[in-house]
C-alpha cells in the first residue's frame, strides 16, 4: 500500500479479505480422504512390510508368512 493512503482505505481493504476468508470457511470444502493419507507412510519400514506381506498373500507364498509368524 502507498504510504498516503488513508487508514480508512486500509481498513476497507482489510475488511474487505476479512469478509472473503469468512466466504471461503463458510463454505464446506470437500475432503478426498485419499488425498489426505497419500504419503503419510512415505519411508516408513513397517509399510513396507505391510506391502511385503500383501505381495505375498497374494502370490500365494504362505512359506514367507510362517517364517514371519515363527519369529
Amino acid at each position: 500500500m502507498a504510504a498516503n493512503t488513508s487508514l480508512e482505505e486500509r481498513l476497507a481493504v482489510i475488511e474487505a479479505a476479512i469478509a472473503e476468508l469468512q466466504k471461503q470457511i463458510a463454505v464446506p470444502q470437500p475432503m478426498n480422504w485419499l488425498q489426505q493419507i497419500t504419503g503419510s507412510f512415505k519411508d516408513e519400514p513397517a509399510f513396507e512390510e505391510v506391502l511385503a506381506y500383501g505381495r505375498a498373500i497374494r502370490q500365494g507364498e504362505e512359506s514367507l508368512l510362517e517364517a514371519q509368524d515363527e519369529l
